[in-house]
């Protein structure tokens, strides 16, 4: 179902159908971003299938609530209000209160504090987080415009001759136009995600550059708090005032002001819109087509190549360094979100890990319905794409340390012993191979691994063994099970994987028989060290 399609014109993204959502009633519906606001009570969860635009919306979201949301007619922005975070965590509750947004708010801002046309995606003058200035600063050398192509736009295709196939048969040579609606998620995929080094060239001086800085989430995971309603959710990912910030700079974001200067200094960093929506190091421009409701090319750019600001991103994992210094914990398209709630609910118990900011000081009320979405898009520093995924866990962040210490140390007793069984079953798996691959060693002699060459067994257990182990940890993170050992069912989840890897056929041979036992005794050797603790 599709509501609000409008005829001729541009794309405005304010009530354009272009972002699929869930409501509450299990009816799938687009909206624009008016449409969202004024029905975000309504609406159950976002339905977007490109996750890293959906990380990036979430924040365009949150900047946007900042400004909409308000109570006695204060915004939850507001600056001098988040000078004491008592007053401002009193002013959410209030908005929290009322259950929805104004409906006149939200059409003030859309209609009236915005200037008109940011938030037109083929504006001509400002289009939608995009620079006009691109198509006349990336030129070849003769001058004609250099567009990027739209392959380059679209996560997923192949570009250059040697792209690989990865979701259709997409080349350089003949493109396929993709409709307006997903442009605009690739758009935020991009400018949030985008790679660094060589990009397509922009001369503004006599310098022709092209090589830029890779996007602020890139490689990087998201968590937020997620309630049964986006109204609820959105409310909660505006992120605390307690934050390092300039509280004396203006507060925009990129469709509030006017275009930046790319070779000037950069802005400060301000609460919430900048920290949010300004921190980009890309520069897009679409190309529509002649209807205006697809995009057939795009120029993407470098924006800046001024020294990024140190930000602390408000929905991230940090996890320490060997150097001591801390850095965003980065996406594992292999690593289930179950391994990562410990670093959820812990708060001072972990010297080595901090939780998302975005994740303290919730409304406890709610505590007990909140659950966590998280985003993650497994990439290299450059150019190489892994995978995306999101998931969300059912409601734990009722167990967070502050709250209920004893779930909180429970949730992270099975994750540690989840870990310490996944470890050893990884060596042993690796030291049965290489035991029973050499007919002339001696069985009770040390054995070497070779990173090398680690045989077929070990990644086979890993593969049936973490599943497993979900299952396990579930049964076991429940506050029945406080003060419960929780070792053993790990280790026999990794027992039961190790068999399944060997397989019965070779286990007849009496060579790999005694490595396999050599191999369990390994395993075993985990519940003897837990029990001597």
């Amino acid at each position: 179902m599709e509501e609000g399609l409008l005829v001729g014109g541009g794309f405005d993204l304010r009530d354009e159908p272009w972002i699929p959502v869930r409501l509450r009633t299990g009816v799938s519906v687009r909206l624009g971003f008016r449409g969202l606001f004024k029905r975000a009570h309504e609406i159950a969860d976002l339905e977007l299938p490109v996750p890293p635009a959906a990380a990036g919306l979430l924040r365009v979201f949150a900047a946007m609530t900042g400004r909409i949301a308000q109570a006695d007619g204060v915004r939850l922005d507001d600056v001098g209000v988040a000078q004491d975070i008592d007053d401002w965590g009193a002013l959410r509750r209030r908005v929290l209160k009322q259950g929805c947004f104004d409906p006149g708010v939200v059409d003030a801002y859309f209609d009236t504090v915005v200037p008109a046309g940011r938030f037109d995606l083929f504006d001509e003058q400002r289009p939608f987080l995009q620079d006009p200035r691109l198509v006349t600063q990336c030129v070849d050398a003769k001058g004609a415009p250099n567009a990027s192509g739209v392959n380059k736009l679209v996560l997923g295709r192949p570009t250059g001759v040697n792209g690989a196939v990865l979701f259709g048969h997409f080349t350089d040579t003949a493109p396929v136009a993709v409709p307006a609606a997903e442009a605009a998620w690739h758009l935020l995929a991009q400018l949030y995600f985008g790679p660094s080094g060589q990009c397509t060239p922009r001369r503004i001086t006599a310098n022709r550059a092209g090589s830029g800085d890779a996007g602020p989430l890139r490689k990087s995971l998201s968590f937020f708090a997620w309630a049964p309603d986006l109204f609820t959710s959105l409310v909660l990912a505006v992120p605390s005032p307690q934050i390092e910030a300039d509280f004396e700079a203006v507060d925009a974001c990129p469709w509030e002001e006017d275009l930046p200067d790319p070779l000037g200094p950069l802005p400060a960093v301000t609460w919430p819109a900048r920290l949010l929506t300004g921190r980009f190091r890309h520069a897009l421009l679409l190309v529509p087509s002649a209807d205006r409701r697809s995009v057939t090319d795009a120029y993407i750019t470098w924006s800046t190549h001024e020294p990024p600001p140190p930000v602390r991103d408000p929905y991230q994992i940090l996890d320490r360094r060997k150097d001591g210094e801390f850095q965003a914990r980065m996406a594992d398209g292999s690593r289930a979100l179950w391994r990562d709630i410990d670093s959820l609910l812990l708060k001072d118990s972990n010297q080595d890990v901090q939780r998302p900011p975005g994740l303290e000081a919730l409304p406890k009320k709610l505590l007990p319905v909140l659950r966590v979405r998280a985003y993650g898009f497994e990439q290299d520093g450059q150019q190489k794409d892994s995978v995306w995924f999101q998931s969300t866990t059912p409601p734990v962040l009722q167990w967070q340390e502050e709250t209920d210490p004893q779930m909180a140390h429970q949730v992270a007793r099975c994750h540690r012993a989840a870990e310490d069984a996944a470890s050893r079953l990884d060596l042993a798996a690796k030291v049965a191979w290489r035991v029973a691959a050499n007919a002339t060693r001696d069985l009770s002699a040390k054995v070497r691994i070779d990173q090398r060459k680690p045989g077929p067994w070990a990644s086979a257990a890993l593969a049936r063994y973490w599943p497993a182990a979900e299952r396990e940890f579930w049964s076991l993170a429940t506050p029945s099970q406080v003060g419960a050992a929780v070792e053993q069912p790990f280790v026999q989840a990794a027992l039961a994987a190790l068999d399944e890897a060997i397989g019965p056929v070779n286990r007849a041979d009496l060579r790999v028989a005694r490595a396999r036992s050599r191999a369990r005794s390994m395993l075993f050797g985990l519940l003897t060290a837990s029990s001597t603790v």
